[in-house]
């Protein structure tokens, strides 16, 4: 995991909004509004694996109102805090 990545996680960890620009699994690229650290919806069960060991980040989409995941090897640009990152 590069630099930028490290960064872009840390800042993102406190409920921040951010946009991510990255390639879906399907290869089409997608644009999403997001958000960590959201509580809405969690029974308290946990996942069945660890996202991050597969190099996925799990998001709350702000336009579809649902949990969604990000690919962190396909993330292309990711804005937050006013900060443009590439990757």
């Amino acid at each position: 995991m590069n630099k930028k990545l490290k960064q872009f996680i840390k800042e993102s960890e406190n409920g921040k909004i951010f946009s991510a620009t990255f390639i879906k699994k399907d290869g089409t690229e997608r644009r999403m509004n997001a958000r960590r650290g959201v509580s809405k919806g969690v029974t308290g069960q946990g996942m069945s694996f660890d996202p991050m060991s597969k190099g996925l980040l799990v998001v709350f989409d702000m336009q579809k109102l649902a949990y969604r995941m990000i690919n962190l090897f396909t993330l292309k640009q990711v804005n937050i805090n006013g900060k443009q990152i590439k990757l």
